[in-house]
């Protein structure tokens, strides 16, 4: 493109007949500046109609191309320049111009990708329709691809041979791949988590196997992080979860209230009574799913109480509105059992003492 732009405006110098060298070059510099006016104006035009649209990918490639095609026009008018003056100064450029040329446009259109990546990703992840951790991990494998198809393009450019290259890499791959084992178990790792999906970027896990808990702050391609309850960051090698159990408590639909309660051996005829107003108290409770199980009973004679128990899950799963919850049903609880002139029994233990008859107590 930079070539045949060249070659218009050489075309054009040679009709115009200006033999000066010094007005050759200011008017290539002109008409860069005319070009470069012209496509802002275009660009500005353009953005208002992509403005006005409810598809995100004119956002994304707009935003791809606008900084590198201001640069390609840039670049046209100082190769020119270039090519005027060194014409002037009788220096060859034969040698190396073609080469800056052509690396230059490389490099623009290696821009242009990857603002379109880095575009696409931060689009993306502010929809909250969207599943983050997918959309990282795309946006990733995309610049990973574009800077391996830059670096190779970029070594044809300098005239080394790919396929030698690609050879040489072949036999050293072994040797790489033997020594960097742990590496490659982990980019495996890696993908087996942006393919399965046990957990993604936010979602509290943990293991039993190992002492791991907290919320994924990011998934790499050798560790995840993951920020524990008092804020420590974890960094974990992704091919260990391959290997250990993981939950994920994010998942959950509902949370679960499971507590005994304990009352006096006095008040076992108020037991039926509290346990059937308990029930009800349960079901009617705005806050309880009874969709899900919901069991009250008398479970144990327990040594100093008579022990009932209640297990039921909230419609919720948010950590904060659940004990809000828990504990409104646990003080209504406690008011059922005063209703019921009933008291929670505390540990009591009786002594018992065989005195010989006669003996004195003191």
């Amino acid at each position: 493109m930079i070539e045949a732009a060249e070659l218009y405006l050489q075309n054009l110098l040679i009709s115009l007949n200006i033999d000066n060298w010094i007005l050759n070059v200011v008017l290539v510099f002109v008409i860069a500046f005319v070009l470069l006016v012209t496509w802002r104006s275009f660009a500005k035009k353009t953005e208002k109609i992509i403005a006005r649209t409810v598809n995100n990918w004119d956002d994304i490639a707009w935003f791809a191309i606008y900084r590198p095609m201001n640069w390609l026009i840039i670049s046209m008018g100082i190769s020119m320049g270039l090519r005027i003056l060194a014409d002037k100064q009788h220096i060859s450029l034969v040698t190396y111009f073609p080469t800056m040329q052509q690396i230059a446009i490389l490099f623009l259109i290696f821009w242009a990708f990857w603002r379109l990546a880095k575009k696409a990703e931060s689009t993306f992840v502010a929809l909250e329709d969207k599943d983050t951790t997918t959309v990282v991990a795309m946006a990733k494998l995309g610049k990973l691809s574009i800077w391996v198809i830059f670096t190779l393009a970029l070594i044809q450019t300098l005239g080394v041979s790919i396929s030698g290259l690609l050879a040489f890499g072949g036999m050293g791959g072994i040797v790489v791949g033997m020594a960097g084992k742990d590496l490659l178990s982990n980019l495996f790792g890696a993908l087996m988590i942006y393919l399965d999906k046990p957990f993604r970027v936010g979602d509290w896990i943990r293991s039993p196997d190992k002492a791991i808990e907290g919320t994924v702050e990011d998934i790499g391609w050798r560790v995840t992080r993951i920020r524990t309850f008092d804020k420590r960051p974890l960094y974990v090698p992704n091919s260990l979860f391959t290997q250990i159990v993981v939950e994920n408590p994010s998942r959950m639909s509902n949370r679960r209230i499971k507590e005994t309660f304990g009352l006096r051996y006095c008040d076992i005829e108020a037991i039926p009574q509290i346990i059937k107003s308990v029930r009800e108290m349960l079901e009617k409770h705005p806050e309880i799913d009874d969709r899900q199980t919901i069991i009250v009973n008398f479970d144990f004679f327990n040594q100093s109480s008579l022990d009932f128990f209640i297990y039921t899950f909230t419609k919720t799963t948010n950590w904060v509105r659940f004990h809000e919850i828990k504990q409104d049903v646990l003080l209504k609880v406690a008011d059922i059992v005063a209703q019921n002139d009933a008291e929670f029994a505390v540990p009591v233990r009786q002594l018992h003492f065989d005195m010989p008859s006669g003996a004195p107590l003191s």
